[in-house]
């Protein structure tokens, strides 16, 4: 790993030999990364990796086009030879007419503490423990039978950003995720289940037995499942379902979906497109936010923004491109990777909490399905099309009666957004993050 000022150097090299090669302009992102992973089985350690990495990319922009080159090797040699290779890839790319970097007006002048980074790291004892501790947790649930395991992970990561306007910006981040997968019952009776918790900060990571814990017991729970009749009922989403419909609406007021044509959203900016009782909000300066950032990939300041208000849609994700094309201005949602452009995408993305609990959510339903997995996935973000497979619970008389499987559930999302009704259960447990859902009159095929 290279210091502060080195970073410096060889940025201000890059941009000013790129000048010199013809470049009008130019940014240099600049990423140090380490991961640790340790995971273990049966109780025995079977996984224990460290890796680091500092890679370095270089966007080089002339008379309307880009590319974009990158290498890991940072020394001055190999620094020449990258502009070099941009000078000459760029006749070579067609014209973008909305490729740019941030002007000097706008990028961001002081970085807010936003509490995403400790600096700590975990020693390989702690993390061993918590992983043995998690799995063991879980394989002491009666009816537990095997486990595919544990895993515990740390990263810490430090972005820098530079453009030939005079951005120049850093800043770290750094976070733990725990996850337990534990197995119930024998032969073809077999289920799986998981539990996960991530955190920022080691203190305010879930207890690993706790996390075994409720992976064993949601295994036990769904045990000796029922198949349904297809019929047309109330379903409702738990939390780490639900959550599915936020990366299908994130998807759809993407600036890029919107300017090429191809969102079921795309004509519907400040219309009502939910109940008037749904918020959605994006919220990058969240304290201790897992996806929380203080500037985007092009160097604009995040913000907090109210995507949704009151079920009226108020604005897209936007980098400078999409908001280009659209006469808009940049949302601030530019992400991008060392070897890649700016894309619009979401931060801390969820749906605010609505008043009623889950439990009344549920007690109020004769006959429905309470769904905890999803899988596969069918959905058309061109015309909002929605059919998913999953497996969850019946609910007979406002009750948790007995498990389901091999159901598959279908409607379109521009209907389903109408009909929504969200509990009060918000929890912030990764990027995305939503409530228990309620969704009526949807299909369900057994």
């Amino acid at each position: 790993m290279i210091n502060k000022s080195q970073i410096n150097e060889k940025a201000d090299f890059l941009i000013k030999k790129s000048k010199k090669t013809g470049a009008d302009n130019v940014d240099v992102l600049y990423v140090e990364n380490i991961n640790i992973d340790v995971g273990c089985r049966l109780k025995k350690i079977e996984k224990l990796e460290r890796s680091e990495s500092n890679d370095l990319g270089l966007r080089f922009i002339k008379n309307k086009k880009q590319v974009i080159v990158s290498s890991n090797d940072l020394s001055k040699k190999s620094l020449e030879e990258l502009v070099y290779k941009a000078s000459k890839m760029i006749d070579a790319v067609p014209k973008d007419p909305y490729c740019s970097i941030a002007d000097k007006k706008n990028i961001i002048k002081k970085i807010p503490n936003l509490k995403i980074y400790e600096n700590k790291e975990p020693t390989i004892k702690s993390l061993k423990e918590k992983a043995v501790e998690a799995e063991k947790a879980g394989l002491n649930v009666k009816g537990i039978t095997n486990s595919e395991g544990a895993e515990i992970g740390w990263n810490k990561s430090k972005v820098h950003l530079f453009n030939s306007n005079g951005l120049n910006v850093n800043y770290q981040s750094s976070g733990y995720s725990i996850y337990a997968v534990l197995i119930a019952g024998h032969g073809t009776s077999m289920e799986r289940e998981y539990e996960y918790s991530s955190s920022v900060f080691e203190k305010d990571l879930t207890k690993a037995s706790l996390v075994g814990k409720k992976a064993g017991q949601l295994a036990v729970k769904k045990l000796n499942p029922r198949k349904i009749s297809t019929s047309k009922i109330p379903v409702i989403f738990s939390p780490r379902v639900s959550n599915s419909f936020l990366r299908h609406f994130s998807a759809a007021i993407n600036g890029n979906s919107i300017t090429r044509g191809t969102s079921f959203l795309k004509k519907k900016l400040n219309k009502q497109i939910f109940s008037n009782e749904i918020n959605i909000t994006d919220d990058p300066l969240k304290k201790k936010g897992l996806q929380s950032k203080p500037f985007d990939g092009e160097g604009l300041k995040t913000k907090n923004i109210q995507l949704v208000k009151n079920g009226i849609l108020k604005s897209w994700f936007l980098d400078l491109s999409t908001a280009m094309q659209l006469k808009l201005k940049s949302t601030a949602h530019a992400s991008r990777g060392i070897s890649s452009p700016p894309t619009p995408s979401p931060t801390n993305l969820y749906f605010e909490p609505g008043n009623v609990s889950p439990k009344n959510l549920i007690g109020n339903i004769k006959k429905g399905i309470y769904v905890t997995e999803l899988m596969g996935s069918s959905v058309n973000l061109i015309n909002g099309d929605y059919s998913r497979g999953g497996s969850g619970f019946l609910i007979d008389k406002g009750e948790i009666a007995y498990p389901i499987n091999g159901i598959t559930i279908a409607d379109n999302l521009n209907e389903m957004f109408k009909k929504m009704i969200l509990a009060n259960d918000l929890e912030f447990k990764q990027g995305l993050n939503s409530p228990t859902m309620l969704i009526e009159g949807m299909t369900v095929a057994g």
